[in-house]
């Protein structure tokens, strides 16, 4: 993902209701809080593909065609 398109990603509040989500639930597992910048990079990594692909299958898709 483009720097772009993750700085628009992350003005959709859903997006960082997510990112909180996991931010709160990996603290808990860690015992300690992990903060911010962790469970965001976390979730772009491992989560905001899947997130895009049900939430935004019109954009899911453009990105997929720029990415061949």
């Amino acid at each position: 993902m483009r720097i772009e398109d993750i700085r628009e990603l992350l003005k959709d509040k859903r997006v960082v209701d997510e990112i909180n989500k996991h931010l709160w639930i990996e603290s808990q597992k860690a015992g300690y809080s992990i903060g911010m910048e962790r469970a965001t990079d976390e979730w772009l990594r491992l989560y905001s593909e899947g997130w895009i692909k049900f939430h935004m299958p019109d954009k899911y898709r453009a990105y997929k065609s720029k990415k061949k």
